[in-house]
């Protein structure tokens, strides 16, 4: 085949036949098709890349042996949503606390799990690693991704323990950038936040432009730059983001692929408030000194060959080099809590992190008969700088508080066994991953070192059975590691390393052509859970706890243009020994409730979404009544409407303009949630009703 003629194939979907998907492939709803019809809708679930999750689409995933959703870009787009968070709001299991409304430091738990700083989510761009360390510092305190370059967001909540970790208790939360299109296109995005009260305004301007220069050769630029203020005073906000791409065909069996990307942010954060504060004035801040500023370069490159229809092999690479910094006000006087929100700050203190990482990762797929095997390896270097400064207001010394290094080294293996039964209908895939991870710690001031080792088996086991043409039946149970993070060592308190046992039982039904169902049992068994005390200001160590539930969600194309979806989660939670046992998680709302409508007439469409999210307790203690300061309690119940209404506006010369109006927290809902990050105590506001404005130009 040409190279002209393999490009095409790329835009169709009809490049290859990766081995590790032909599971999926295998496994897809049996619907009562002509044979030609089958081919095509098996060659449509094709990926570019063999990795175990294949295509990241609503069709594979209704095959994947475990629960999973994947939020399309045209999702995405139709949402109105402020930021990745938000759009991920009406996935089942997923709990979301906005901090900025920028999308700048997300926070994202699954299935009762801590969603401060992401900490238990294995967050991935296109597939490889995006925590700024990705086996000590797993919390997401540096987040190079923005909306506008996504195409997808696919959030697997289960069965993917063995391909992808360590840090997966949660799930794996993949977010694949835009790819290159076949031909020659370009797309401009301008859009207007507009904080209700306030009347703050933030733009957000987006150009992409790429295609296939050459037969083999395809280049795409994205920009994305945000700037303007949040809906709270004290938080302006500047973001810009450039990613360059690249995907060269060597020969027809050889196929390189590379992203480069810079990312910078500087941040005003307003932080918590007190209870008294936040009554008079949720939109306030009383953290002036409070602020944030990062930069990051991420590269990774991929060589992927394929000599023969049955063997594939991969060699995916990834380093970055990222320092952030956050600031923050401390009163040192009084004798309270150093992060009262109404405390007169004494010291502005600073917490830089300097982070050299860089990952290598073989790994080849071998059919043999009915089994798919997948082998791989992966190595990565995290060197980290972890600082702490203080500048005493009233003297105006700075002084060196931490000069703290770390260095480590992590050694992963893993290989999986999918094998087919009952004419592809039956796959049952056993594996295993083995994670080393060794970490050397030096303190520079006093010259203390010490170092930490730890080593895991981490077994897996997924099952799908196409039980009829129209159910689909999975299973899976697996094992996670979080290896101890350096943010706890430096402070008082019980660390260990971290290990979960994860179970599924679900199913999916086609009830008719219009209407599809799907429920999802699952079980998460923790030792050695850590939470931090923000109270307190110590790490704890909860030791068992569990998270069990169910997840039910259903899709009815009621209409040719009216589309309806609903989704549930009721989620269990318990501390199951310690001086808690008995009590449920922090963070951990037992209802979740979603809704959405799309209509779609000529060239408009309406959408709306509705999220109900029950009350939860903000610490290990179950605090009930609020503290004077704000530090504990419990968290209200809150619900949340999204609104847009869109048009596409044909220009001629295949020139599209699709131009939308939405509202985000239509009823202007009143919440909040507590323990971030440098402002552990009192009440974090979550954004009110805000207005967008936007335009989109594609040619």
């Amino acid at each position: 085949m040409s190279f002209a003629g393999k490009v095409n194939n790329v835009a169709a979907g009809f490049r290859r036949r990766p081995l590790s998907v032909l599971v999926s492939l295998a496994l897809m709803p049996a619907m009562p098709l002509a044979a030609e019809e089958v081919a095509t809708s098996q060659l449509e679930q094709v990926v570019v890349e063999g990795d175990w999750l294949g295509t990241p689409s609503k069709e594979n995933a209704k095959t994947y042996t475990g629960a999973r959703n994947v939020v399309e870009s045209e999702e995405l787009h139709e949402r109105a949503a402020l930021n990745l968070e938000d759009a991920l709001r009406q996935v089942p299991g997923v709990q979301v606390l906005d901090e900025t409304g920028t999308g700048i430091l997300p926070n994202i738990g699954v299935r009762g799990l801590n969603p401060l700083r992401s900490e238990r989510v294995q967050m991935l761009v296109d597939g490889y690693p995006i925590a700024i360390g990705p086996y000590t510092n797993v919390g997401v305190s540096l987040f190079p991704v923005t909306l506008p370059s996504l195409e997808a967001v696919d959030m697997v909540r289960g069965g993917a323990a063995v391909h992808y970790g360590p840090n997966n208790v949660g799930g794996v939360l993949n977010l694949v950038t835009k790819p290159i299109p076949n031909e020659m296109e370009q797309t401009l995005r301008e859009r207007l936040l507009i904080a209700d009260g306030t009347g703050h305004v933030m733009t957000d301007t987006y150009y992409r432009v790429g295609g296939f220069v050459t037969d083999n050769l395809g280049l795409q630029f994205q920009a994305n730059l945000q700037k303007g203020n949040g809906f709270r005073d004290h938080s302006d906000t500047e973001v810009q983001s450039y990613i360059f791409d690249v995907d060269y065909f060597l020969d027809d069996i050889n196929e390189l692929k590379a992203q480069l990307q810079y990312y910078d942010v500087t941040a005003d954060l307003p932080g918590a408030l007190s209870p008294a504060a936040y009554e008079a004035d949720r939109t306030q801040s009383q953290r002036s000194r409070d602020g944030y500023d990062a930069d990051m370069w991420r590269a990774s490159l991929t060589w992927i060959h394929t000599p023969s229809d049955d063997l594939e092999f991969q060699w995916r690479n990834f380093a970055h080099d990222a320092d952030r910094t956050f600031f923050f006000g401390q009163d040192l006087t009084s004798g309270g809590n150093w992060a009262d929100p109404e405390g007169t700050a004494s010291h502005v203190a600073d917490s830089p992190r300097l982070f050299k990482v860089y990952g290598t990762e073989p790994r080849v797929t071998k059919q043999l008969g009915n089994h798919t095997l997948m082998l791989g390896g992966r190595y990565v270097r995290e060197e980290v700088d972890f600082d702490v400064n203080r500048l005493e207001l009233a003297t105006g010394n700075y002084t060196s508080v931490r000069e703290w290094d770390f260095a480590t080294d992590a050694y992963a293996a893993y290989v999986s066994d999918t094998v087919r039964f009952m004419d592809d209908r039956l796959a049952i895939t056993p594996g295993i991953r083995y994670e080393e991870v060794r970490t050397d710690y030096q303190d520079a001031i006093s010259g203390a070192v010490s170092d930490n080792h730890a080593t895991e088996w981490l077994p897996g086991l997924t099952l799908g059975l196409q039980a009829t043409d129209d159910v689909f039946l999975f299973a899976n149970a697996q094992r996670s590691l979080v290896p101890v993070q350096t943010a706890q060592v430096i402070r008082e308190g019980d660390v260990a390393n971290e290990t979960a046992w994860n179970y599924e039982l679900g199913a999916r039904w086609q009830l008719t052509d219009n209407l599809e169902a799907s429920a999802t049992l699952f079980r998460i068994d923790y030792e050695d859970q850590i939470v931090y005390n923000s109270t307190a200001l110590i790490y704890e160590n909860l030791g068992e706890t569990r998270q069990q539930g169910i997840e039910l969600e259903g899709r009815w194309q009621a209409t040719q243009e009216l589309a309806l979806g609903m989704g549930y989660t009721l989620l269990d939670t318990e501390q199951l020994t310690g001086d808690y046992q008995g009590n449920e998680l922090p963070n951990a709302p037992r209802h979740h409730v979603s809704a959405d409508a799309t209509y779609e007439v000529g060239p408009w469409t309406a959408s709306a979404n509705a999220l109900y999210v029950s009350e939860s307790f903000s610490d290990a203690a179950n605090t009930v009544d609020e503290t004077a300061n704000g530090s504990a309690g419990e968290l209200p119940a809150y619900t949340l409407v999204n609104s847009r209404l869109g048009r596409d506006i044909p220009l001629g010369n295949d020139m599209m303009l699709n131009v939308g109006l939405g509202v985000n927290n239509l009823l202007d809902e009143d919440y909040y949630f507590r323990g971030v990050d440098v402002s552990p105590v009192g009440r974090l506001p979550a954004p009110g009703r805000t207005y967008m404005l936007e335009g989109q130009l594609s040619f």
